[in-house]
């Protein structure tokens, strides 16, 4: 029951701000629509989600916005990241993101728009993507232990539902490459001529919990300048990961 809660929730939250109906809700939860209206109206009632009167679709509600205020004391990566993307925003015209690791996918927390008129508009806040897709998922992943990456493939095929492009093999292969450079690439692999570049940010454990991304256009990710966001990305990632290891802010 508890897991199709947490399906459910996480529908509500991927449909952000425009809201799902129960059937696009109940798609995406990979629910029976009856199963998946009971649960809405179950939650409905304890205030952690809302309907609409009008056109029916389901939102995030109230007393999700209280519980996160209460948790938010240990999860203060949010404050430290905002000045970072912004910076990271400013300072290359492109987009840029904070994604966070839930389980075994990534879910972006955090945006910054850049003031690059072109847009890939793959990432908004609430967008999830499994680990090992676009290249916050992919940063994330590369910097995991063997054991677990290996554990992960062996439940995980995403070539399935995301293409040859997303193979183990091809996916390994990036894996690699991230783990040379630090940084990840994502090379248009979601939307064509849509490009990412990641960095992990490590918690208080050491574990990869998060990543900054810069996303864009193609044109604006050549080789050379790739490079030069990546160590971007590094600085700043690094420059998150003290922060939360210290305890102290930017």
């Amino acid at each position: 029951m508890v897991a199709r809660v947490a399906a459910v929730l996480r529908a509500v939250a991927a449909s952000e701000p425009a809201g799902a109906s129960t059937t696009e809700l109940s798609k995406m939860a990979d629910l029976a629509r009856p199963t998946t209206h009971r649960l809405l109206a179950s939650l409905a009632t304890e205030g952690l989600v809302d309907r609409d009167a009008k056109n029916g679709r389901w939102s995030l509600g109230p007393e999700l916005y209280l519980l996160g205020a209460a948790a938010g004391h240990r999860y203060d990566i949010i404050d430290n990241a905002r000045s970072v993307l912004d910076e990271l925003a400013s300072a290359t015209g492109e987009s840029a993101f904070l994604s966070a690791r839930r389980g075994d996918e990534t879910v972006c927390v955090l945006s910054q728009e850049g003031s690059f008129p072109l847009r890939s508009h793959v990432l908004h806040e609430g967008k999830r993507f499994p680990l090992g897709v676009a290249s916050a998922g992919l940063a994330i992943l590369s910097h995991m232990p063997v054991g677990d990456v290996n554990d992960y493939f062996n439940r995980k095929d995403l070539a399935a539902s995301l293409g040859e492009g997303h193979s183990e093999d091809a996916v390994r292969r990036r894996i690699a490459l991230t783990r040379t450079t630090g940084y990840s690439v994502n090379p248009a692999l979601i939307v064509e001529a849509s490009w990412g570049v990641g960095a992990a940010v490590f918690d208080r454990g050491g574990r990869p919990a998060w990543a900054l991304s810069l996303t864009g256009v193609e044109t604006r990710f050549r080789p050379e300048r790739i490079t030069e966001l990546g160590t971007l990305l590094l600085e700043n990632a690094h420059k998150l990961s003290t922060q939360l290891r210290t305890g102290t802010s930017g």
